[in-house]
């Protein structure tokens, strides 16, 4: 597995203090972020899933806890739209530069606005993709929101 991606790399460029963990990746889990979780050790809180999701037909990213569902009206809210859906998983790909169960907040080869679930600030880490399947990165939650330049809002359902 590399240790270098583009989510490595605008990390690095930007200065984070992280550490890369691995784990197991497995395609059939129900949901990746769960999976990733109890590979790792550590509780869902902790590990923060990246998802695509479009605000009036505009990209925007929303980082929240693995465990947790987004809620579409307040995604929607915290860019100053009206209506969000999650983005087609071949949309997501184009747009990011990763393949779903990959898709890092840092290095997407198309910036998009970040919205960060506000119940990330409540952990000293938590961990994001590192830009592959099977690699996570943990960082502080105040590094990952000020290195992605990020709105903080209560996004989770």
């Amino acid at each position: 597995m590399a240790k270098t991606t583009p989510a490595t790399r605008a990390l690095d460029a930007a200065k984070v203090a992280y550490r890369l963990a691995t784990y197991d990746y497995d395609p059939d889990a129900p949901r990746v972020g769960l999976q990733a979780a109890e590979s790792l050790g550590v509780p869902a809180e902790r590990v923060l899933k990246t998802l695509m999701a479009e605000v009036d037909g505009k990209p925007v990213c929303a980082v929240l806890a693995s465990d947790r569902e987004v809620a579409m009206k307040r995604l929607a809210a915290a860019v100053g739209g009206k209506s969000a859906a999650m983005m087609k998983p071949a949309d997501a790909e184009r747009i990011t530069g990763y393949r779903v169960g990959g898709v890092s907040p840092f290095g997407q080869k198309r910036k998009s606005p970040v919205v960060v679930d506000a119940a990330a600030l409540a952990h000293e880490k938590v961990f994001v993709n590192g830009g592959q399947r099977g690699l996570q990165a943990e960082l502080s939650p105040k590094d990952l929101v000020a290195a992605l330049g990020a709105t903080v809002a209560e996004i989770a359902g």
